[in-house]
């Protein structure tokens, strides 16, 4: 099965050498610098077999090398496993970056081959600069793929839909307006949009063309002299063209931006948001580039009242729906039926989806038995899909898009047994996650000032996890978004109220299983005193944490009041929408944890 992946990698070293190329640079990405991708521009799935959202392989005349995370090393592990692809283990110390494996390995004269309609133009241009000193250039057209990969995709044409005022909270226009305020504030007179889940925020549109992502396809300029979408005309309705007509915003084809922007006059100043922007797109916008950064990432990661109180809402729909599939999972272990963790992710979707407001999950779900709980972005397959049993834990993390808010929870559950050492790892994850979500900080305050919090515990046992603590999350958008994050990577963008982040500590031992609890909380104001003004979370997530794995011997009062007070939130918020056997299965779930 894998010698499919021998072969085009064999195919892409014949075009490799017939444009003079030695060595290949092929990111996961999209002409938007997408996190996540539509189908057609799968291309390093495609040559290389790894799935994860996150990679990037090189191919030399000898060599191929896949370069991923922490998230994704055992999976890369199997999944490239006789493909002949080397897995390059990113973050840790022994494993040199993309840039320094080069430079060490190609000689003096060298050419490195990339797309330039998928690479980023921040690091092509980084990329550039490291490689001069070392006579290594970097063509940019290298694009080989149309002629190998006869079968490809198309590009995704689902509808667009209008995202209402009622659930965004903010129009159209008032959005441009703000916008464009801020474009004039950085000395341009224009702005130049790739990023998709940028475009729907501040047009308050919505589509399927990303799965668990809605956006649509498009770029999008924005001027006060007159703005444009460009998007496939087989996108639009009569609704939305009127919609978009409306909102004072013209269409023109997706592939027609390299006229339009060559042609913009030659003095107007264009922002670029160059490390979201693709590096072939700078020579259409030429020497009317103001490079800056979009406003709309800050704009879009702080919601409004209706966009927080849609978000609450959503919280209860998502925390019924998982009353009802852990109830399912625990009556059919209890009749000695099957269950595998590919049924428990499509019942997930099934209970979610019996909500008017949902959309779509907001992530494939992440459903691990025992060792594949260890996988930290662990993707259930036919061939590996394990059946669970009472001898081991369950991590579930998983997630929906509903009209008014995205939900994204990770549940660890013990099925029946349990050791001593999982409850011990589980309660250290918990003191690390209710210390996180516990704390006040003063304004201005990063992510990378309260990571620290999370893993202490763990630390102090000798344990860690090699993922960040937390990331944003869009409001019926990506679930994953920026620009704040809670990581030990340095981040320049404070905690703001009207954030939401996420809050996921976790442990994994290889080989036995994972842990990660995970509620996504609100960043809100907490206090204000003669040292300033002082900001706290609010936990959003209603769903309760397993009693059966709680140490308490470890925790401290302050601790166990903190569980029981969350459980008593989850009860009171849930139970209104249970019938009576699933609110007599919630009160168990939430009863008071004790010494």
């Amino acid at each position: 099965m894998k010698t499919k992946y021998i072969e085009r990698i064999s195919n892409l070293r014949k075009e490799m050498s017939a444009q003079n190329i030695n060595a290949a640079i092929i990111p996961q990405s999209d002409p938007h610098q997408s996190e996540y991708i539509a189908n057609h521009w799968q291309v390093r799935r495609w040559l290389s077999g790894f799935t994860g959202s996150a990679g990037t392989l090189v191919v030399t005349k000898n060599e191929a090398l896949l370069w991923t995370d922490s998230r994704y090393f055992l999976q890369a592990t199997e999944q490239l496993d006789g493909t002949g692809i080397k897995l390059m283990k990113d973050g840790l110390a022994e494993t040199p970056s993309i840039t320094q494996y080069i430079i060490d390995n190609l000689q003096s004269g060298a050419t490195i081959g990339i797309d330039g309609m998928v690479y980023s133009a921040s690091e092509a241009e980084n990329m550039k600069a490291t490689f001069a000193p070392h006579n290594i250039s970097i063509n940019d057209s290298f694009n080989p793929i149309p002629s190998m990969w006869t079968d490809r995709p198309a590009l995704p044409d689902c509808k667009i839909i209008i995202h209402e005022e009622k659930h965004a909270g903010e129009t159209t226009s008032s959005k441009i307006a703000k916008v464009l305020n801020n474009v004039v504030s950085q000395g341009a007179d224009s702005t130049f949009i790739s990023a998709l889940d940028e475009i729907a925020w501040v047009l308050n549109i919505r589509s399927r063309d990303v799965k668990c992502n809605p956006v649509a396809t498009s770029f999008l300029y924005l001027s006060p002299k007159g703005s444009t979408l460009f998007i496939d005309e087989a996108k639009l309705t009569d609704e939305t063209k009127n919609y978009l007509a409306n909102s004072k915003i013209t269409t023109a084809p997706y592939n027609s931006i390299s006229n339009f922007l060559t042609n913009l006059p030659k003095e107007e100043k264009v922002l670029i948001d160059i490390p979201h922007t693709a590096i072939a797109i700078l020579p259409m916008v030429g020497n009317r580039i103001v490079s800056g950064q979009s406003p709309i990432a800050l704009l879009k990661s702080i919601k409004n009242d209706i966009q927080i109180e849609g978000t609450r809402k959503a919280m209860i729909r998502d925390g019924v729906a998982l009353v009802k599939l852990f109830m399912e999972i625990e009556n059919r272990l209890a009749k000695g039926e099957n269950i595998t963790e590919i049924e428990v992710g499509k019942l997930a979707a099934k209970y979610r989806g019996e909500s008017d407001f949902y959309f779509d999950d907001s992530f494939d779900p992440i459903a691990g038995f025992g060792a594949h709980g260890a996988i930290v972005h662990y993707s259930a397959t036919e061939e590996s899909n394990a059946t669970l049993s009472p001898d081991n834990m369950f991590l579930l993390d998983s997630g929906a898009q509903y009209f008014d808010g995205t939900t994204d929870i990770t549940r660890t559950v013990s099925l029946g047994n349990t050791t001593a050492q999982q409850k011990r790892d589980f309660t250290l994850v918990m003191k690390g996650h209710i210390a996180l979500g516990s704390m006040i900080f003063p304004t201005g305050t990063r992510g990378a000032q309260l990571d620290a919090m999370a893993r202490q515990f763990l630390w102090k046992d000798g344990l860690s996890y090699l993922h960040g603590t937390g990331h944003g999350v869009g409001h019926f958008l990506n679930v994953h978004e920026g620009p704040q994050s809670i990581r030990l990577n340095e981040n320049p963008t404070p905690l703001t109220p009207g954030m939401i982040t996420s809050n996921e500590p976790g442990v994994y031992r290889e080989g036995e299983y994972g842990i990660r609890c995970e509620n996504l909380v609100l960043t809100v104001p907490a206090f204000s005193t003669d040292f300033g003004e002082f900001l706290k979370f609010e936990t959003l997530t209603l769903f309760p944490f397993d009693l059966n794995l709680f140490d308490t011997s470890i925790m401290s009062d302050e601790e166990i009041a903190w569980v029981n007070n969350y459980h008593d939130m989850v009860r009171e918020r849930l139970t209104p929408h249970l019938n009576a056997e699933q609110a007599a299965w919630l009160k168990k779930k939430t009863e008071k944890l004790s010494r």
